[in-house]
């Protein structure tokens, strides 16, 4: 299953990923719609980037004027605009942007779901239109009710997945008519760290070849070139887990197969996307580029599987 309407036509390993442009963003995520890529990355009312081949970036205004007002109940302390941590997603027409309010290092969290039917703005029928209120948590959880991820399982039940910190990342069934909570869903665990913190979050679950991968950001993000942060992934045959790595160790006990730490240049690469195109897939996230600074900037690469259907850059 994917979750554009553009991305059906394109071998992602025959394309040439050496970007260009505007390519500050951090948390990203990507779709196509016709023959434009769009991303979407955390900053004032969700920052939109858009590129005609997918290489060369640029910036296209953003989602929200000012931060939903809905928000300020869940969220009351938080004053600056920035709305965190986008995901999208394609389905039945409509794309699904779930979003997270925030203040760094508290999880007095909100999670909010928007909806358009088209990314191009020069569509008439173009308008984001807030479906506000999905999920948060407050001081008394144990939880953090941000970096929302939408899955459907093969069964074609929708799913959020979101987390950070705290007890880890969690899993809750969605009402597919409403895409927020079934009635009566209860809040799964599903992938953890021992230690404490339990530097864990970002999560994003894809299907492929009879598994679920869910693959997650270890360690520390937002500390320019000091930024720790890692991809890490691991599977399961069912989308509530339990998820193994592949040494076999349990996504509920730290488990999780590297997929970047970084090099050099590219310091701290994490809160990743998954995206497939027939057979091909692509790996979107951020890294902080010590060459300039340790700026947060777009990464995209192809995502290549190996025979024992494990993923690899």
């Amino acid at each position: 299953m994917n979750n554009s309407k553009g991305f059906d036509n394109v071998n992602f390993y025959e394309m040439k990923w050496d970007l260009k442009g505007d390519l500050w963003a951090h948390d990203p995520v990507i779709a196509k719609e016709g023959s434009n890529w769009y991303v979407f990355h955390t900053g004032n009312g969700i920052q939109i980037k858009t590129s005609e081949d997918g290489a060369n970036w640029k910036q296209a205004g953003q989602i929200f004027p000012s931060l939903p007002e809905w928000s300020k109940q869940y969220v009351p302390e938080k004053e600056e605009e920035s709305i965190w941590a986008p995901d999208i997603y394609f389905h039945n027409g409509t794309y699904y942007i779930y979003y997270s309010v925030s203040t760094f290092g508290k999880n007095t969290s909100a999670i909010g779901l928007v909806t358009n039917t088209t990314l191009n703005p020069e569509n008439p029928d173009y308008k984001w239109v807030d479906q506000g209120y999905v999920i948060h948590s407050s001081e008394s959880d144990n939880y953090n009710a941000i970096d929302a991820n939408l899955i459907f399982d093969q069964e074609g039940v929708p799913w959020l997945n979101f987390g950070s910190f705290w007890s880890g990342i969690k899993l809750i069934q969605l009402d597919p008519v409403t895409m927020k909570p079934a009635e009566g869903a209860e809040l799964l665990s599903i992938s953890s760290r021992t230690e404490q913190p339990n530097t864990i979050e970002a999560p994003f679950i894809v299907h492929r070849n009879g598994y679920y991968y869910q693959f997650v950001s270890f360690d520390f993000c937002c500390r320019g070139i000091e930024s720790t942060y890692k991809i890490v992934v691991g599977r399961s045959k069912t989308i509530t887990g339990p998820y193994f790595d592949r040494d076999g160790v349990s996504m509920m006990e730290g488990g999780g197969t590297l997929i970047d730490a970084g090099d050099d240049r590219w310091i701290g690469p994490g809160h990743c996307a998954v995206y497939f195109s027939g057979d091909s897939s692509l790996l979107v996230n951020h890294a902080y580029d010590s060459l300039k600074k340790g700026k947060p900037t777009l990464r995209i690469k192809p995502l290549h599987w190996d025979q024992e259907g494990w993923p690899h850059i």
